[in-house]
């Protein structure tokens, strides 16, 4: 049963990893490059979308990684496991505290509403995120390496 919820626990993170590099290093860029108010626009139905499914992911691998955590307490490589559970408890808590609000405003921007200063608050998004995702790929490589 713990092999079971650790394939499980490792495949959840790893998608969300990949979301979140996508996002990162895919997404934004191409609404970057769109013309006009197009990647304004493209982002806050992004961040709509996303919005509202990301806090259930990341709350949902942390508790899988916790449960892990709990399961394999004898296990050689749980320091691993503990290590990612503190990893993505920091990513909850850099989402909640730094990203979240800059998303929560721009979901609701069109370019009519927008403030002013839109592209530098996307701008720290984006830099904040590049750190949450490095955060992240921590993690899930540490993950990687408990099951090994």
């Amino acid at each position: 049963m713990l092999d079971a919820l650790e394939v499980v626990t490792t495949v959840v993170v790893g998608v969300m990893v990949g979301v979140e590099f996508a996002v990162a290093f895919v997404m934004n860029r191409i609404f970057d490059a769109l013309p006009g108010d197009a990647g304004q626009l493209g982002r806050a139905h992004g961040g709509r979308m996303l919005g509202a499914v990301m806090p259930v992911w990341y709350i949902g691998s942390l508790v899988l990684v916790a449960v892990w955590a709990v399961a394999g307490w004898q296990d050689e490589g749980n320091g691993l496991t503990v290590t990612a559970g503190a990893l993505l408890i920091v990513s909850v808590l850099m989402s909640v505290l730094l990203l979240v609000p800059i998303n929560n405003r721009g979901k609701t921007w069109t370019p009519e509403n927008r403030p002013a200063d839109w592209k530098e608050q996307m701008n720290r998004w984006d830099r904040l995120h590049y750190v949450r995702v490095a955060v992240i790929v921590a993690a899930f490589t540490l993950l990687v390496a408990a099951l090994v």
